[in-house]
């Protein structure tokens, strides 16, 4: 086989499908989140697509805590947690996250790709017989850790619970079974009916397993998440979330019984064989976890800034996506066509959103997907607006219907 040749045959059919993708380099600067600098052009951009939703990647506190935890221990960890890499600020984490979902116990891992992967794949492949009922737009992560587990699966329908129940019916009642979701789906914004779904999976003998990663720090009383926000906690068994996103830093968790996540710490691979984050991190996410869940102010300010954003698209016809969450996404419906948008976003007005398109969306669903924070001000949504107006218009894309 001709290794190279085919490498650039596929990479040359990405291109002529409009679906090669480009990452601008950015440099962000603290003190003046959302905004951060062109590696290219070495200009100030305005940042619409970044998941550090309340700034806390800035936040002063964690920014001490790192730094003096990074001059009394060095920057990295020294090895897994079963051989060298167990702190006590990974410990203290753990029981942080633990109080913080309201479940006995948790694990940290390295990401919370991994932490998917690794715990799905384990649960699948050590539960004799185990059946999985996915939602069919569960993340990457999810589906790989269901694939790789070779267990049964059954995906049901967008959170169609009618068809999550024929499926459970199906199973025998005996047989272990996991309903895999999400509380707020990335692409679409759109919030699970989790009431429903414990609901069944107490009715079936079914464990629970919700991705909180677009929730946790956002939503609840405390920042707990959806499951919080909805008073569900207690009937989902595990909950997995990620400390990239609300948190401000990097890494993945899960939470649950004592008994079962220690099960995951000594069976699966993904955590056993893994060096684990520096501690520095670690003792970060841990003033930011403390911080959310006791300020209630960044989530007031993440909310207003969200409804205030999709009011303005609404004044003016732009086409996004209804949702009960603080994802926008803003429907092109063109690959082509979305990609010349985000470049006259940025090389015209300084904004910088990144084009979603095929795999990551059907074909034909092309879009922007607008993440607006807690520091995004007034005038900023104002600036967004106005530029996509001007774009929707030179291009002649549709307009909501």
């Amino acid at each position: 086989m001709m290794y190279q040749s085919f490498f650039t045959q596929e990479l040359e059919r990405l291109r002529h499908e409009k679906r090669y993708r480009t990452f601008l380099n950015l440099e962000r600067c603290v003190g003046e989140f959302p905004y951060a600098i062109s590696g290219d052009s070495k200009q100030k951009i305005t940042v619409w697509c970044s998941n550090d939703y309340l700034g806390m990647g800035q936040h002063s506190q964690v920014r001490k805590v790192m730094i003096e935890t990074l001059k009394r221990s060095g920057t990295g960890s020294g090895g897994t947690r079963n051989i060298s890499g167990n702190t006590y600020s990974h410990v203290a984490l753990e029981k942080t996250l633990s109080d913080f979902h309201q479940k006995e116990a948790s694990l940290v891992f390295t990401s919370g790709y991994v932490a998917n992967e690794t715990t799905l794949a384990t649960l699948g492949s050590c539960l004799p017989e185990c059946v999985f009922l996915s939602d069919e737009k569960n993340h990457a992560s999810i589906i790989h850790g269901i694939r790789n587990s070779r267990a049964q699966k059954k995906i049901f329908r967008h959170n169609d619970v009618s068809h999550l129940k024929e499926l459970l019916s199906s199973t025998p009642l005996h047989q272990p079974k996991i309903i895999v979701f999400e509380s707020v789906y990335s692409m679409d914004g759109d919030v699970s009916p989790m009431r429903e779904i414990c609901a069944l999976a107490k009715q079936y003998n079914a464990l629970t397993y919700l991705d909180e990663v677009h929730s946790a720090g956002l939503y609840g009383s405390q920042g707990g998440g959806m499951a919080q926000d909805l008073g569900t906690s207690n009937d989902i068994d595990i909950i997995q979330g990620t400390l990239g996103k609300a948190f401000g830093l990097i890494g993945g968790y899960i939470s649950g019984t004592k008994e079962l996540i220690d099960f995951i710490r000594s069976f699966a691979p993904g955590f056993i064989f893994t060096t684990s984050l520096p501690p520095a991190i670690v003792a970060g996410a841990l003033v930011s976890i403390n911080y959310l869940k006791n300020n209630a102010q960044p989530r007031k300010q993440h909310q207003f800034n969200t409804n205030y954003l999709k009011k303005k698209l609404e004044e003016h016809g732009l086409p996004y996506l209804r949702n009960e969450s603080h994802i926008v996404p803003l429907i092109v419906g063109n690959a082509q066509k979305c990609k010349e948008v985000t470049d006259r976003l940025l090389h015209h007005y300084k904004i910088y959103i990144q084009p979603i398109n095929y795999p990551t969306v059907p074909v034909g669903t092309e879009r922007l997907r607008l993440t607006p924070s807690a520091l995004h001000t007034p005038q900023m949504i104002n600036y967004l607006v106005q530029a996509l107006v001007e774009i929707w218009k030179d291009l002649s894309l549709p307009q909501a219907a």
